[in-house]
């Protein structure tokens, strides 16, 4: 059992290490190169580098005097603008300590800064644009205000793709010294949809359990149901055998712990497998938004699935 977390041990500390984001790494390299660069704003879902490469920026640039120069907030634990008022304009006023150009102030979650505080740091921006750089990094960039998104370079971050996320996997694998089987990696990939925290944390949760990983740990830990499972849900139900199609799916929540909501979403994914015509999938598709919709208000879940299982047999007697 490893005594920290994945996501922090195996964390990459230079541009060549990063896995991902090929693009948006070869301009931010060539900002550190020329020691030059604007306000940074990182936008993309969790899991996908922004975190990473806000810290190779400052460590490549700042080196021995990376302490001192990069100041790292979460905006999510942090978010009022009393914190933009003191914390981030002391920081950003002082000079840079050693032969540098400029300090970092890596704001992370900045999309839960309340809009008070975003407006103190539109202004706390351009007054200390000389002695301090902000690097932004949100999920949502429509949560940021205009004012802000137009100071700064903006980035858009995008899931990393199975290539990607399966580098990562083997070289933590051969690692630590775990064996994992090709429908365990498909299984991972599946589960973690680009995330890569999600894939490391899922890997570690199972190599406490089996140094030898296979498909049907991965499902059970993340509690995620396996894909033939919930295909096989929809094919009976097509077939019109509404009952049998119910009872395997309602045992598939219960092995697996998942909510209406979980099952709606992975539903939803298997449908575009399903061999019918393209017509029927996009009905099958329209009503996973109207039962995912009724879920999300406080209907009952399972009638609203037992609701949908009906539509899936209606849509295969036609």
């Amino acid at each position: 059992m490893v005594s920290t977390i994945w996501t922090e041990l195996y964390r990459p500390h230079s541009f060549e290490e990063f896995k991902g984001q090929k693009e948006i790494v070869d301009k931010v390299r060539a900002f550190v190169e020329q020691k030059n660069m604007p306000h940074l704003l990182f936008s993309g879902p969790a899991g996908v580098g922004k975190t990473t490469l806000a810290l190779i920026i400052g460590r490549q640039l700042f080196k021995d005097s990376f302490r001192e120069n990069f100041l790292e907030l979460n905006a999510s634990d942090e978010r009022g603008i009393d914190v933009v008022r003191n914390k981030v304009k002391d920081f950003a006023r002082t000079k840079s300590i050693g032969d540098f150009p400029f300090k970092i102030i890596y704001l992370d979650e900045s999309d839960a800064l309340t809009k008070e505080a975003q407006q103190a740091l539109r202004r706390t921006m351009e007054n200390y644009t000389q002695t301090c750089r902000f690097i932004l990094s949100c999920n949502y960039s429509s949560k940021i205000i205009d004012p802000i998104q137009s100071r700064c370079a903006v980035f858009r971050f995008k899931p990393l793709a199975r290539e990607e996320i399966l580098k990562i996997l083997d070289t933590i694998a051969k690692k630590e010294g775990l064996t994992v089987t090709q429908g365990a990696k498909e299984a991972i990939f599946i589960v973690s949809e680009g995330d890569c925290r999600r894939m490391e944390n899922i890997l570690q949760s199972s190599a406490v359990l089996e140094k030898n990983i296979k498909e049907e740990m991965i499902y059970s830990i993340a509690s995620f149901a396996r894909p033939k499972d919930l295909k096989k849900v929809l094919e009976l139900a097509l077939a019109n055998k509404f009952l049998e199609s119910r009872s395997l799916l309602l045992d598939v929540m219960l092995n697996y712990g998942l909510s209406g909501a979980d099952v709606v979403k992975q539903l939803q994914r298997e449908v575009w497998d399903l061999t019918i015509s393209d017509k029927k999938k996009l009905k099958l598709i329209e009503r996973c938004a109207a039962v995912d919709f009724h879920i999300v208000e406080g209907s009952d879940e399972f009638l609203q699935l037992e609701s949908y299982l009906a539509y899936v047999a209606l849509i295969g007697s036609e």
